[in-house]
Parts: structure tokens; sequence; C-alpha cells
């Protein structure tokens, strides 16, 4: 099975969302503080991954450097 995968980092809000597949119809669950994890409501399918307060997270931990927004094509 081959999934897109997204990257999309919102600088102003601070806020990073890593994505798999087709956008669907969800149910986000906080699973750490303010780390969600967005399910698809038919399937139970994890469909992404939210992180608020990215950007000084990483600063804590020493700087994380990447560009963003990428897109990454997976096949299991």
């Amino acid at each position: 099975m081959k999934e897109e995968m997204g990257i999309y980092l919102d600088e102003e809000g601070d806020f990073l969302e890593i994505s798999i597949g087709k956008p669907a119809k969800c149910i986000a669950t906080e699973v750490s503080r303010r780390i969600f994890i967005r399910k698809d409501e038919k399937t139970g399918e994890v469909k992404s991954i939210g992180i608020l307060s990215f950007i000084k997270r990483s600063k804590e931990l020493n700087d994380i450097e990447f560009t963003l927004p990428i897109k990454i094509s997976m096949s299991a």
C-alpha cells in the first residue's frame, strides 16, 4: 500500500502536523500534553499527529532543523 505523508508547520501558531493518506473525517484525542492524534471516524486508522508549541519544544531540545513543507511517499 502506498500512502502520501504530509508535514505542515504553522510558524505563527507554533503547530506541527504530520498527516498520512487522504483527508478524512476524524476524531482528535490528546495523548500527551499538547500532542494530538487524529483517527478516521470509520476505520480508526491514525490519520495525523499534531504538536502544539513545536518550535518552542525544539529549541528546548537544542534546535531541530529541517525545511517545511515536505511531502514523503511511503509504501509498505
